[in-house]
């Protein structure tokens, strides 16, 4: 199938497609840009991921969709930028490894089915990079060089900036900071015995790990969090485990990275002022003197970050290849 896209990327407007693929929803936009402003996003649409139907039928409507959109434009499109979920290899845009939120989707070779199907380069990157390099060149971490933007939501991962450009590493899995080791010691509240990663602490899935295992129910994250600012102290104590947790891991990760600021973003960091209060204090405590008064500054740009990720990715990786 072939989208019949015009590759002249060299035409006024530019405008490219972006697609950002996570386990509940297909995310599509087809954007215009210049060098100066925010891309303006001129159609999208979304679909359900349905990912339980396997990695290849959730490819075929990543290929349907990015089709649909080429379509509904008669700018040309410089290429396909593209934010998924799982660690993306650095080399071929296939899906190294993706966990049981996306059962099938490891192997998926996203960045050769898109070129196929549309005949216009494509550039894939981790959904958490993206959205990292979205906030970075548009959103809370503009003008900054070097900056972390720390996603905490249902899990825990991070998008690593230096000299304006996302840190992918030999394999493409920079950032991947939930298998920090928990700072907090080998047992921590609910978590049981042994050592845990960050993220089993941390994270909206730690969260209610360690909240149904201290008290034996389960709530949403949500639901612990309004709990915790309306008092429960079991709630309260599991909140602020986890904002203190990632504030010495943030700690661990400034002495080594040394950025401009940090950028937090997901639904964690929605928590309210308890939690940030303990992300706080626990950088405060481990941090040198010298680097405590690093920014630490809450995301901007919502949804569209990914999206506006993958633009900025693909338009970087086609700037190096003229």
């Amino acid at each position: 199938m072939s989208c019949n896209v015009s590759t002249d990327a060299c035409a006024s407007p530019q405008a490219s497609l972006a697609l950002d693929i996570g386990g509940t929803k297909i995310a599509g936009a087809v954007l215009v840009h210049d060098e100066e402003a925010l891309p303006r996003i001129v159609s999208r649409k979304t679909i359900p991921t349905n990912a339980s139907r396997g990695g290849k039928a959730v490819l075929a409507d990543v290929v349907s969709l990015a089709c649909e959109l080429s379509r509904s434009t008669e700018l040309p499109l410089a290429g396909i930028g593209v934010s998924s979920a799982g660690r993306v290899d650095a080399h071929d845009g296939s899906i190294s490894y993706a966990n049981e939120i996306m059962p099938g989707w490891t192997g998926q070779p996203v960045k050769a089915a898109l070129e196929d199907a549309c005949s216009i380069p494509a550039a894939v990157l981790n959904d958490v990079q993206a959205h990292a390099l979205g906030e970075a060149r548009w959103g809370a971490g503009r003008g900054a060089q070097t900056c972390m933007v720390i996603a905490v939501g249902t899990g825990l991962g991070s998008g690593i900036i230096t000299h304006g450009s996302i840190l992918r590493g030999h394999h493409g899995f920079a950032g991947e900071v939930g298998c920090t080791p928990n700072p907090l010691g080998s047992c921590t509240l609910g978590a049981g015995p042994g050592i845990v990663d960050l993220e089993a602490v941390a994270a909206g899935s730690g969260i209610e790990a360690c909240y149904r295992a201290y008290t034996g129910r389960s709530l949403t994250g949500a639901q612990i969090s309004a709990a915790a600012q309306e008092g429960e102290e079991a709630a309260r104590s599991i909140i602020k485990q986890a904002g203190f947790a990632l504030g010495v891991s943030l700690a661990g990760w400034t002495n080594m990275l040394d950025p401009d600021l940090v950028v937090l973003s997901g639904s964690v960091a929605k928590a309210g002022k308890l939690w940030r209060d303990e992300v706080d204090r626990g950088f405060a405590e481990r941090i040198s003197p010298v680097q405590a008064k690093l920014p630490i500054v809450d995301a901007e740009l919502g949804g569209d970050a990914p999206l506006l990720g993958a633009t900025v990715f693909l338009l970087d990786r086609l700037s190096l290849l003229h």
